[in-house]
């Protein structure tokens, strides 16, 4: 399968695309943004390519939260980060057409203020319909 020219981490993984890689496994691989939103900024990724979060295989589920997990220790310990902004974007706001977890430190009064999430609120009885319907529709197994 060709890599799509927008797709940075299939560069990256086969060595067309210089990146500040913090770690590579056969399976993951951990990089700095190069537009971080603040210095330290991660992004994991699996090494074989992966849309979206949506077609990643269950055996990688565990590495790549496992990987957030240390990365986001390191940026406690090397940066000072007080914690950490973890994200996944698929399809809208996935400017990279390869699944990536961000790990952005974060430090208290950093001045980030989150996204803007308009509001809405259900009609009676609508969320007890929803819930059960999404229940219905999650899949049986992975």
């Amino acid at each position: 399968m060709p890599v799509p020219p927008a797709d940075i981490v299939c560069q990256l993984v086969a060595g067309d695309l210089s990146a500040a890689v913090v770690t590579r496994t056969e399976e993951l691989v951990a990089f700095l943004d190069h537009r971080p939103v603040f210095k330290g900024h991660v992004l994991v990724s699996p090494v074989e390519h992966v849309d979206t979060m949506l077609e990643l295989p269950a055996l990688l589920m565990a590495p790549l939260l496992t990987l957030a997990q240390r990365v986001a220790r390191a940026q406690a310990e090397v940066l000072g980060a007080h914690g950490t902004f973890v994200a996944i974007n698929n399809v809208v706001s996935q400017s990279v057409p390869h699944l990536h977890l961000h790990v952005v430190p974060r430090r208290r009064k950093d001045g980030l203020r989150g996204f803007f999430w308009p509001r809405t609120s259900y009609a009676d009885g609508e969320a007890d319909q929803l819930a059960a319907d999404l229940a219905a529709a999650l899949p049986r197994s992975p």
